[in-house]
């Protein structure tokens, strides 16, 4: 007779072992339509779940994250079930979610083909139609392993083999089709009515390049056709600014196969860097951080003692020289504390702030680049904080205000905290993580922020806040981190005279505001789609002369313009008028000064913005003080 109690807090007596499904059918049919799994004791299960004693439940139904994490991966099983009716001798291997979606790999003798999308994507529609139940079998897993060798399945069987021979395999069919998975799944394939396929794309069996490559389907699944809608237009819209493009439109950076993961920054390119660099250096200054350089190659035993040999060795550069191993620093932070051991330090000096635009390598999966937002060569914002325990509080939140600001500047006001905590590997006593999560969270809480948990996720020397930035089209950045290290700071050797005159380890708090400069001015090229604001802009404005008897003229009022400090050029070529308004504008500077016979004899300029605006005739006093008003950090653009 269990008692079922609800979120609510009300309690459910039933006379015999209930399902999930009958639960929700005793509260009201319209929970019994809409429920897609539940929440047991605080686990997912299937609808069928049969709860035999107390105990607590949640009805899960598409308006929860949970609920559309269960359509996404009903979805890519209901994929899987598609191509396997279409191409028979196609075989499954594994499809996970993803943000916003799901995926499938599969091993077929052919690429598939746009066409075989469409075709794929209408079969699953098809059998999405046909209501067919969803159900879970256990088997042992020697029974599971023959079976899908039976049905030709090898890289199922592969899979199953790895798994202990005393665990029981979930297995889940639906239709004539049968596949592996802990689930939990929606009831019946009718629930799937939202999704769409994407595009395919290669992956190597389990990750490994060494293995052979598998064709990876990529589709999005919602619980809505609106929902689903809004975000097909928002991918176009990031089409639209994808920063590859723009870098080549616009003149900013080129990538090229002799130095992979790196970019050549060309000068217009390099004039935005410089502006947010300065901005930052500005940032440091004013904020009480000693701005310093560190070496790039330092010996292996320094990344030993700091625990990225053991830790991090798989994603760093070595080289040798007269016999000694080094590496190229992935990170800034072993190098920081060698300045701060440098001398002894006093508690009357904490806390200390380093910052550095520190030039980092990381030997990055050549899979996981992405233009300028993922790569190899970076340089960071990077700073770090030795204080005491008693101040770790008050540095944390003050860094949060510090970087609301300097994201309300670059235009972001909208920022996701996420706090993640311990992974499985990392180097430090249980207690003192115990102490850097506490603060972190205590910190949060003293900004007044709401915040989201990542169990696991931390860095392997201490948990860290991670401030996620959300763009113009919604789309969500990881830039800003904070992390509470207690480890690296003793095991290098770093000490302080305590206020009782004893020896004492800082504490050492890792941040970094806009984090890999390079992402995050791919980030303000795609928030932006290239228009730039005036303080970031590459090139603010262009003088155009509409015949040769203006040049003269022109190129007067461009040294005046560079006189006071704006980014300027002329364009005298021997052009239409209109052909250089139209070619410039391409470039999206923001104004194009036009200066004929009527401005050169009235010694004025007819100002045009680069939404093609004509804002008539002016002087250029009253021109430069409309620019000075706008190049302000933060104006809009």
């Amino acid at each position: 007779m269990p008692n079922i109690k609800l979120p609510d807090g009300s309690v459910r007596q039933f006379a015999q072992q209930v399902t999930v499904a009958e639960v929700a059918a005793s509260i009201g049919p319209g929970l019994a339509k809409a429920a897609l799994a539940g929440r047991v004791n605080g686990t997912l299960v299937d609808t069928s779940f049969r709860i035999e004693t107390d105990a607590e439940l949640a009805i899960v139904t598409d308006r929860d994250k949970d609920g559309l994490d269960i359509i996404r991966h009903s979805t890519a099983h209901l994929l899987a079930y598609a191509v396997k009716a279409l191409f028979p001798d196609a075989q499954v291997t594994i499809g996970p979610v993803i943000e916003n979606g799901f995926y499938y790999d599969f091993a077929y003798k052919r690429p598939f083909t746009p066409e075989d999308l469409v075709a794929i994507e209408k079969k699953m529609s098809e059998l999405a139609k046909k209501d067919y139940p969803v159900t879970r079998e256990v088997l042992p897993r020697d029974q599971a392993v023959a079976l899908f060798k039976g049905m030709g399945e090898h890289y199922k069987a592969e899979i199953i083999a790895s798994i202990p021979a005393d665990q029981a395999i979930g297995l889940y069919r639906e239709g004539d089709f049968v596949d592996l998975c802990r689930g939990p799944h929606v009831p019946s394939t009718g629930k799937l009515k939202v999704f769409k396929l994407m595009k395919v794309a290669g992956a190597y069996w389990r990750g490994d390049s060494r293995n052979e490559m598998l064709q990876r389907i990529y589709g999005t699944a919602w619980a809505k056709q609106e929902e689903q809608d809004a975000h097909l237009h928002m991918l176009e819209e990031a089409e639209k600014r994808d920063h590859r493009k723009l870098g080549t439109q616009l003149d900013l950076f080129h990538m090229q196969e002799e130095a992979p993961g790196m970019v050549f920054w060309h000068p217009k390119g390099w004039t935005i860097w410089q502006q947010v660099e300065q901005y930052m250096r500005r940032v440091y200054q004013d904020n009480g951080y000693k701005e310093v350089r560190c070496p790039q190659i330092l010996d292996r035993s320094l990344w030993e003692k700091s625990g990225h040999w053991e830790n991090y060795r798989e994603n760093m550069f070595t080289t040798e020289s007269e016999k000694r191993t080094y590496a190229v620093k992935p990170m800034n932070c072993p190098g920081h504390v060698q300045i701060y051991n440098a001398g002894l330090r006093s508690y009357r000096e904490l806390p200390l702030r380093y910052g550095e635009f520190g030039a980092c390598h990381r030997n990055e999966a050549s899979g996981a680049m992405h233009g300028i937002m993922r790569v190899r060569a970076f340089t960071q914002d990077d700073g770090h904080i030795f204080c005491t325990e008693d101040q770790i509080l008050s540095e944390c939140v003050t860094y949060t205000a510090l970087l609301q600001k300097v994201y309300a500047d670059f235009g972001f006001t909208q920022i996701v905290y996420k706090l993640a905590t311990r992974p499985e590997k990392r180097v430090g006593a249980d207690h003192l993580w115990d102490k850097a999560e506490n603060a972190l969270t205590e910190s949060l809480r003293a900004s007044g922020v709401q915040f989201e948990m990542l169990p696991g996720e931390g860095a392997f020397y201490g948990p860290k806040i991670e401030y996620h930035l959300k763009d113009s089209i919604g789309r969500s950045w990881q830039c800003g981190t904070m992390q509470v290290d207690f480890s690296m700071p003793g095991r290098l050797g770093a000490e302080y005279v305590a206020e009782d005159n004893t020896r004492k380890v800082p504490v050492m708090l890792h941040r970094a505001i806009v984090g890999s400069m390079e992402r995050f001015i791919g980030i303000l090229i795609e928030n932006y789609a290239g228009v730039m604001p005036l303080w970031l802009a590459p090139l603010q404005v262009v003088v155009l002369n509409i015949s040769g008897g203006q040049a003269e003229y022109a190129a007067q009022v461009e040294g005046e313009l560079r006189r006071a400090g704006f980014r300027v050029e002329a364009d005298l070529r021997n052009e239409k008028i209109t052909y250089k308004i139209r070619e410039h504008s391409i470039q999206k500077l923001p104004y194009q000064l036009i200066v004929g016979e009527q401005e050169k004899a009235a010694s004025k300029v007819a100002v045009r913005t680069r939404s093609g605006e004509d804002l008539g005739q002016m002087t250029l006093a009253e021109f430069i003080g409309r620019l000075q008003r706008e190049a302000r950090v933060g104006s809009a653009a």
